[in-house]
């Protein structure tokens, strides 16, 4: 993807925020979106599948405070695409090569860039779109891709945190030529892009966009004698697997960083990030409602009627005693505190426990007496009297 093309796409607009909203905003947008388009509620749908990776590009640019500087002041400075003019500019155009205001001076370009910008604005937008900026030959470190895995954890791991294996293939500097590309170690310098390893390209109007070179494939290095293993490219495939600690109280779907656990980058750059998606499976007995966890819990008619102590097991902990409360209606809902998921701050959410009467289907004997005699002594409470009330009232 272009510089240009970068800036123009409005991430605020696909998570459905506003340009001020808060961390904490732009987190709770990407959830539910990511829930509704995640390609496992939406197998076979291609569209989907487009809109969640959209989905976690803009959170991955938004949900970084410093990233989302960078494409705040990226757009603030473009506007729609096109530079704005500083004060004292009349309202006029600039001439200028996108190539010399991102990648510093090309050959033959003069030692100022873009309208006396020195070395260009590579530098300010480096972080943004993984490049730096560039000055005569291309030198400077290159940073490693960012990947992506999945992960399935039980119910229990999901809540509790857990440490798991997690395979990776990357692209990684090619052992045997030591990432040159070269047999010798001694690749030359590409005489196209001049070593930046990108080209300019006019569009009309003065302007001119920059695009990786590609006679050298954005290297900025071509390779006299390449290297058998990776045909010059300097990169081989590279698997391993590494331990990764998932943290407490994730939930089915979100995404994880793991900063620098990507792939390895090239002359000496830093790595890129590692990303993991998250899959929770279901558990038989317990439910999941944010920070807390939830239980339907079954009770006799007489526990409900006349109120008692009730047992309640909790997720790998000792059970709890509930006090029922006499005439506890069926479907009411009753909280043991701390006995939930694990919050970020160390602390643990709620038991959330629904009570559910349960009506026997076969009554003989003294059970049966006793329900008969229970009717008896109740026929002039008729629970549909104010139901009847209601109806002729409406």
């Amino acid at each position: 993807m272009s510089t240009k093309d970068f800036v123009e796409k409005d991430y605020y607009k696909v998570l459905g925020v506003p340009k001020d909203a808060t961390e904490a905003e732009i987190k709770k947008a990407y959830r539910k979106l990511a829930r509704e388009f995640h390609p496992d509620a939406n197998k076979g749908d291609a569209k989907a599948e487009e809109r969640f990776k959209e989905i976690s590009e803009a959170n991955d640019i938004l949900g970084d405070p410093k990233k989302r500087k960078e494409y705040d002041e990226a757009r603030a400075l473009f506007g729609n695409g096109g530079f704005r003019a500083g004060p004292g500019a009349g309202g006029g155009t600039f001439n200028f090569d996108l190539g010399d205001l991102f990648g510093g001076t090309q050959a033959g370009g003069g030692g100022g860039g873009a309208g006396g910008f020195g070395g260009g604005l590579g530098d300010v937008f480096g972080g943004l779109f993984n490049r730096g900026g560039t000055t005569g030959t291309r030198t400077q470190p290159r940073r490693g891709q960012d990947l992506e895995s999945e992960v399935t954890l039980s119910f229990t791991e999901a809540v509790d945190g857990a440490t798991v294996p997690i395979r990776l293939s990357s692209q990684a500097p090619c052992k045997a030529c030591s990432g040159t590309g070269d047999k010798n170690g001694t690749p030359r310098v590409c005489p196209t892009c001049v070593g930046t390893g990108q080209v300019s390209r006019g569009t009309g109007g003065g302007f001119s966009l920059t695009d990786p070179c590609v006679d050298c494939k954005g290297r900025g290095l071509i390779a006299e004698n390449p290297c058998d293993v990776c045909k010059g490219s300097g990169r081989a495939k590279s698997s391993r697997t590494m331990q990764v600690r998932i943290p407490a109280g994730v939930f089915d779907g979100q995404r994880i960083r793991l900063r620098g656990k990507g792939a390895a980058g090239e002359r000496g750059g830093p790595a890129g990030d590692l990303y993991v998606v998250v899959h929770v499976d279901s558990h038989p007995v317990f439910g999941r409602r944010d920070d807390n966890l939830t239980i339907t819990v079954p009770v006799t008619f007489a526990e409900a009627a006349l109120g008692g102590e009730v047992k309640v097991p909790t997720l790998g902990g000792p059970p709890v005693t509930l006090k029922l409360p006499a005439g506890t209606p069926n479907g009411r809902t009753m909280r043991a505190r701390g006995k939930g998921a694990v919050r970020k701050d160390g602390s643990r959410g709620d038991l959330l426990v629904t009570v559910e009467v349960v009506v026997p289907k076969d009554v003989d004997g003294k059970a049966r007496e006793a329900l008969e005699a229970f009717r008896e002594a109740t026929a002039d409470d008729d629970p549909r009297a104010e139901l009847f009330q209601a109806a002729k009232g409406a």
